[in-house]
């Protein structure tokens, strides 16, 4: 039986299914390289950040036994040991590993009555740049606390000056302080206004409060009143 000739509209679809073949050939002939590299860097960033992040998980949990193994040689008075192991940490140790090391050391600069090394090791964390801000907070108060009877007055209120604020975690620290030094040079009235806020302020730990309170009742400001007050830095 003889077979039947293709219709008109047949033709024309075998033409066209014929056309996006060939157009599909010439554009993976043009273009398939170029698409299948870019899916093979893509695999390999993917693979690469997979292995970093497996890598960095790795030497997180190696920090923290060697931050542990370090706190038990402390304890037990190793001092030895302890002294390698914080050297260790702040020479690869990651961020907050690191500035706790030199913490350690600080403290134990303290224990030997080396006040000048160890304020000098929190000056140092202060004024790091890469180390997160409440570490840094942290050390230039306890730097401050070191060097409190050696400075001016006035240079203790400077110093301060950016943490002696009620929206700073350590403002209770800072701003009894602060206070202490307004006081010895004459400026009762704003001491007495910033210890009063340091008392109200919910954040600061209680017995701080507590004392800042008894301070301020003593200079004759109302704790409990939450009058306008001036700038507790104010030069």
């Amino acid at each position: 039986m003889a077979s039947t000739p293709p219709t008109e509209e047949a033709f024309l679809r075998e033409v066209d299914e014929q056309l996006r073949q060939e157009q599909m050939l010439t554009m993976w002939k043009r273009y398939g390289r170029i698409a299948l590299i870019a899916v093979l860097l893509l695999l390999a960033a993917f693979a690469g950040y997979l292995f970093w992040n497996a890598q960095a998980e790795k030497k997180r949990e190696a920090d923290g036994e060697r931050m542990g193994a370090l706190i038990a040689d402390v304890r037990a008075n190793r001092t030895a040991e302890a002294a390698k192991k914080i050297d260790a940490l702040i020479a690869d140790g990651g961020t907050g590993y690191r500035i706790s090391a030199l913490f350690t050391r600080a403290a134990l600069a303290l224990d030997k009555g080396d006040r000048r090394a160890a304020a000098a090791i929190y000056a140092g964390v202060a004024r790091d740049e890469g180390a997160p801000r409440p570490y840094r907070d942290v050390a230039l108060i306890r730097q401050t606390l070191i060097e409190y009877d050696a400075l001016p007055p006035q240079q203790v209120i400077e110093r301060l000056r950016p943490l002696t604020r009620p929206d700073n975690a350590f403002f209770g620290s800072a701003g009894e302080l602060t206070a202490i030094a307004m006081l010895q040079t004459g400026r009762t009235a704003e001491a007495g206004r910033l210890l009063a806020e340091v008392a109200r302020d919910e954040q600061t730990p209680g017995s701080l409060r507590q004392r800042a309170a008894q301070l301020a009742t003593s200079l004759g400001v109302d704790v409990d009143a939450r009058a306008a007050s001036a700038p507790a830095a104010k030069d």
